[in-house]
């Protein structure tokens, strides 16, 4: 129990939330203490009847119980946000939780699709594959492909066990894809950063921001102290060089 407590204290703070959020709407849903039908995004609802919270709610759900297809998402997520959040800020990855889910409300209609949980984990996976190109992933033991690939692997895999047409999972790689070409493509391009985050969200998110610089000052105070002290920074760093080499091959 104090292993799992750890594992979850570990989880940077958005990832940790959104994991808490998903296992307490299934386990309310999973002891009949609340409806999947008061959960789904509906606009009348949203809009006609004041029901904001399915606005938030219908991200959350995985279904009705601790499925394997609960389980198979939560891996997904926890897995690949978890990295992407520590490898930015929680501020900045928190902004693209949100913009996703914006976009994805805009178009959920359009599709009929009613529960989003899936499409922002999707798009969580894309952004995490076009970010790691290199990577290297391992199907069953069996196939062997690169990052990037990742996401529609997935998309298959969900038309032909899941029998759906793969519209919730094109959604998420849709918006995954608009993400990082104006985050980390059109800026590159043009020198124009469209999706800075906002200062007032940077502001939520002090407290990850003061950890970030504490971390940078004893990372000085290391290289201004005397060679076996430097020689100790060097191999911390090329340990966490070789640690970042392995998850990325290890995808």
């Amino acid at each position: 129990m104090a292993a799992l407590d750890e594992w979850v204290r570990e989880m940077p703070v958005v990832t940790r939330c959104y994991m808490a959020g998903a296992f307490v709407t299934t386990l309310a849903c999973a002891v009949d203490l609340v409806s999947p039908f008061s959960l789904y995004f509906d606009a009348t609802l949203v809009w006609r009847k004041s029901q904001y919270w399915r606005v938030v709610t219908n991200f959350l759900f995985f279904g009705a119980n601790f499925s394997l297809d609960f389980l198979f998402h939560m891996f997904f997520l926890v897995k690949y946000s978890r990295s992407l959040e520590q490898h930015s800020k929680s501020a900045d990855f928190f902004y693209m939780i949100l913009i996703g889910a914006v976009v994805m409300l805009l178009i959920a209609p359009i599709v009929h699709v009613q529960f989003l949980g899936s499409s922002l984990t999707l798009m969580i996976v894309y952004v995490w594959a076009r970010r790691h190109p290199y990577a290297r992933m391992n199907l069953l033991g069996m196939f062997v492909f690169s990052a990037p690939y990742l996401p529609w692997v997935l998309l298959g895999f969900s038309v032909l066990l899941g029998g759906n047409s793969g519209t919730v999972d094109l959604v998420g790689i849709a918006v995954g894809h608009i993400y990082y070409f104006l985050k980390d493509v059109y800026p590159i391009m043009t020198r124009a950063n469209l999706l800075k985050t906002p200062h007032v969200i940077e502001l939520l998110f002090a407290d990850d921001a003061e950890h970030v610089d504490e971390i940078v000052v004893d990372l000085d105070n290391i290289d201004d102290g005397d060679d076996n002290d430097g020689d100790a920074a060097e191999g911390v760093a090329a340990a966490a060089a070789a640690a970042v080499e392995q998850d990325d091959d290890g995808g």
